[in-house]
C-alpha cells in the first residue's frame, strides 16, 4: 500500500503550523553550527531570512539581547503568524518581523551589521535577486552566515530512485531528478562563487553533517516530515500513472538495504558558510 502518496497539505493552516513547528530535528543541526559561527556583539542590526516559525530567529535575538534589533523575513503567512505568538510568549521585545520575500527587503541600504539564514537563501524563487538584497543591505564589513545542505543529500534514496527509473526506462525523469536536486542544492564552488560575485568575502566553508535512520522503507515514506517537506517533490519527478510502481520498487529495494544492515540511513551534509560584505 502506498498510503504515503496522498499529501495533501494545507500549509496556511493553523493545525499544521502548530504540528510542524514540534519537529525541530530538522533545521536544529544546521541552527546550531550557525549561532556557533556568528560573532555577537552589542548595539547591531540583524536579519534572519527565511525565519520559518522562529528558528533561530528567537535564539538569536535573545542572545543578542536588547541593545540590538532582530528583523525576520518570511513570505510563509502561518509561519509568521506562529512566530509572533513565540515572540509574544517569550517576552522577546527586540524583534520586527516582515512578511515578504528575500527578493525585496524593506530595508534601507547599508544598515544590517549580521544577515543569517538557515537553510533557508537556497530555497528562495530567485537566488541572484536575494544575494543582490542582502549586499545592499548590509554594512560594509557586515557578516553573512548561512547554512545549506550540500546536493549529496539523502544521496541513498537518490541512488536506488535512479535505479528503479533506470529499469522502467524512465530516462526523461531521471533527467527532472537532476535538475530538481540542482535546483535545490547547487554545488558548493558554484553556490559560494555567486555569493563572491554579489560583493563578498567568503571567509570560512565549514562541513558537517548528520543522519536520519529508519527501520524501512515504509516507515520513511510514513515519517511526516519526510511527507511534508520531500515527497511532493520526488512525486513531481513521475508522472502521475507510474507513481505508485515507483515508489513501491523503491520501497522494496530500501527494505533490502535495511534488512541488510538494521535500518535505512539518509545521510544530509551541509555547509555553514560566513562571508564578509566587500
Amino acid at each position: 500500500m502506498t498510503n504515503y502518496l496522498q499529501t495533501d497539505f494545507d500549509f496556511n493552516s493553523d493545525q499544521l503550523i502548530e504540528v510542524i513547528d514540534e519537529l525541530p530535528f530538522w533545521s536544529a543541526p544546521f541552527g546550531i553550527k550557525l549561532l556557533a559561527k556568528i560573532n555577537l556583539a552589542p548595539n547591531i542590526k540583524a536579519l534572519d531570512i527565511g525565519f520559518g516559525s522562529g528558528f533561530p530567529l528567537t535564539e538569536l535575538a535573545m542572545r543578542l539581547g536588547n541593545s540590538c534589533t532582530v528583523y525576520g523575513i518570511d513570505p510563509w503567512k502561518a509561519a509568521v503568524k506562529r512566530a509572533k505568538k513565540k515572540i509574544e510568549a517569550y517576552g522577546i521585545s527586540n524583534i520586527e518581523l516582515i512578511e515578504g520575500e528575500a527578493e525585496k527587503i524593506p530595508i534601507d541600504n547599508s544598515v544590517i551589521d549580521l544577515i543569517i539564514s538557515n537553510n533557508g537563501i537556497n530555497n528562495v524563487a530567485d537566488l541572484n535577486k536575494t544575494l543582490s538584497e542582502c549586499s545592499r543591505i548590509l554594512k560594509q564589513g557586515g557578516e553573512f552566515v548561512q547554512t545549506v545542505n550540500l546536493n549529496s543529500t539523502m544521496q541513498e534514496f537518490y541512488a536506488l530512485f535512479e535505479q528503479v527509473l533506470m529499469e522502467m526506462d524512465l530516462k526523461n525523469c531521471l533527467e527532472k531528478m537532476h535538475e530538481q536536486i540542482y535546483s535545490k542544492r547547487k554545488p558548493i564552488n558554484e553556490f559560494t562563487a555567486l555569493i563572491e560575485q554579489h560583493g563578498f568575502t567568503i571567509v570560512d566553508v565549514e562541513e558537517d553533517s548528520f543522519d536520519y535512520k529508519f527501520v524501512d522503507g515504509r516507515a520513511l515514506f510514513n515519517h511526516y516530515f519526510m511527507r511534508l517537506a520531500f515527497l511532493d517533490g520526488w512525486k513531481s519527478i513521475v508522472p502521475e500513472e507510474k507513481q505508485t510502481t515507483v515508489f513501491e520498487k523503491v520501497e522494496l529495494l530500501m527494505n533490502k538495504q535495511a534488512k541488510e544492515q538494521g535500518f535505512f540511513k539518509l545521510s544530509v551534509p551541509f555547509v555553514v558558510i560566513s562571508a564578509k560584505r566587500d
